[in-house]
């Protein structure tokens, strides 16, 4: 074989090599689409699935606007957990149970499809774990009309005013963006709503935003996204501070930012 038969086997290889990592790259992200099912007359249904590694499951539903739902999962994996996406929302979760638990209950804020993401955390993931999974899913009660964003979804009403820049107070509050990086100050934005539930936006390092989610003056969830990796996220708390992590970034969200004064 002559040396430009080499280079172009070499180029040829390279390039089916690159192919196959990108189509497991997308394989391993892909979701899995499963409607939810309801029996004649019923307002509930079990599902009994598992899952491996990094896959993840929609299941979708139609829902009205003040139905009430219910949702709980048991599983046999401690690394398990549901997140539920509210319409037209396809990364940012009304729902977190890696931080709430396995187990949503109240009104819902708009009328349509919902989805109930089941997914493994990413340590689970990364050693192939397997979860085997019974999920329960209850809607009840009869819809009320579609009056824009009120007080019966404070969380929502909260969101969307970030999303339009419209916020109730701006300043900076002490963050990190990279493991080991010292604590430094970043700009921030804060939207409010009845009963502690505030969205956090904050504008990281890099010139990127990072959305933290309060409900009950306590955090919530984060808006990590596919882009990011899907980084884990945890709180905890030192007095009137909220100690935040999502992956390698710190966040410290003094109470009186989600609740004024």
């Amino acid at each position: 074989m002559n040396i430009h038969a080499r280079l172009l086997h070499l180029v040829f290889l390279v390039a089916a090599s690159f192919l196959l990592a990108t189509r497991t790259a997308h394989a391993r992200e892909e979701i899995r689409t499963e409607t939810v099912q309801f029996g004649q007359g019923e307002n509930s249904s079990s599902i009994e699935d598992s899952i491996s590694g990094y896959e993840i499951v929609d299941y979708v539903l139609r829902a009205g606007k003040g139905q009430y739902m219910n949702v709980s999962m048991a599983t046999d994996n401690t690394g398990n957990y549901f997140n539920i996406l509210a319409p037209g929302e396809d990364e940012v979760a009304m729902f977190n149970g890696s931080v709430s638990e396995n187990q949503f209950e109240g009104t819902l804020p708009d009328s349509g499809t919902y989805k109930v993401r089941v997914y493994l955390m990413r340590s689970a993931a990364r050693r192939n774990e397997v979860a085997n999974y019974r999920l329960e899913v209850i809607i009840d009660g009869e819809t009320t009309p579609m009056t824009g964003a009120d007080d019966d979804a404070p969380e929502s009403a909260a969101a969307t005013r970030a999303g339009k820049g419209d916020f109730d107070a701006t300043g900076q509050v002490p963050c990190a963006q990279y493991s080991g990086q010292p604590m430094g100050q970043c700009d921030f934005g804060v939207s409010r709503a009845s009963g502690g539930t505030a969205t956090v936006v904050v504008t990281r390092p890099d010139g990127t935003t990072r959305a933290l989610f309060f409900i009950e003056g306590k955090f919530n969830s984060a808006d990590t996204a596919e882009a990011d990796g899907y980084p884990e996220y945890s709180a905890g708390r030192e007095r009137d501070l909220n100690l935040i992590r999502v992956g390698e970034e710190r966040y410290e969200i003094p109470d009186a930012v989600i609740f004024g004064g």
